[in-house]
């Protein structure tokens, strides 16, 4: 194993680290089908850019941590059919003993391996592809090149959605994004930093996105009906931010 997986516990919340401070991922014990990270229901905001009660059927995740995105997905969305993968065993192992990572062949499908090889062999389409791979130094590797972003693309179906996680403060931040803008041919935005200084970028290459922000907040009173997922915050601050020119979301 390359690092040292350690699982700590503060206040009723039990966190996953890779051998530093950086946060890997963490479950509220009292809660733990919820979101407890900020960025990890910003990454939950693609849910509301689909208008299709068949969004998503195909999901793909490059990275598990403690598996808070794999949760939530496989709780709220029981049509769906998962496939996560993670390039180190004992993440696996700690998610399951640790963060309850369900076990369920039929709809959850667990690969280790490298996240950017998976990516560049599947034959698969998915119509969500969530990317949230950092190592112990909270880098991404290859997971953060126009190559990686390329294949995504070619992966996604027609309504297919790109989500990744990057962090907003880093140096390398800018040029993630023009990454990402230049594999998907501009139709890419990012939403406002959250509060942990996680930035999310959205990508998509099928149909076109244009949602008004109203559409978007009746869409996220609707997912904290079903789910207790409340991202009207999101949304304000990208209303704030004037992510949306026009009141419109284009992607």
């Amino acid at each position: 194993m390359a690092f040292s997986i350690d699982i700590r516990e503060e206040a009723g919340v039990r966190s996953l680290h890779f051998g530093s401070e950086w946060v890997q991922g963490a479950m509220r014990i009292a809660r733990p089908w919820n979101l407890e990270l900020d960025y990890t229901r910003e990454m939950m905001a693609s849910l509301l850019l689909r208008d299709s009660d068949r969004f998503p059927r195909k999901v793909l995740l490059i990275g598990l941590g403690a598996a808070s995105l794999t949760k939530f997905l496989y709780r709220h969305y029981p049509l769906a059919k998962l496939t996560v993968v993670e390039i180190e065993p004992g993440v696996v192992a700690a998610a399951r003993q640790f963060f309850k990572l369900p076990e369920d062949p039929k709809r959850l499908n667990i690969v280790i391996g490298d996240g950017a090889e998976f990516v560049a062999y599947s034959r698969q389409n998915y119509d969500l592809v969530l990317v949230d791979g950092f190592d112990e130094n909270a880098r991404m590797g290859e997971l953060d090149t126009v190559k990686f972003y390329q294949a995504v693309r070619a992966l996604l179906s027609d309504e297919g959605i790109m989500t990744v996680n990057l962090l907003g403060g880093s140096r390398s931040f800018a040029a993630s994004v023009e990454r990402i803008r230049s594999a998907f041919d501009e139709r890419a935005i990012t939403f406002p930093s959250c509060d942990s200084g996680n930035t999310i970028a959205f990508a998509t290459q099928g149909e076109p996105i244009h949602i008004a922000l109203d559409d978007l907040k009746e869409a996220a009173l609707t997912l904290k009906a079903s789910t207790s997922l409340n991202l009207l915050s999101t949304l304000t601050r990208m209303e704030n931010a004037q992510t949306c020119t026009g009141g419109i979301l284009r992607l």
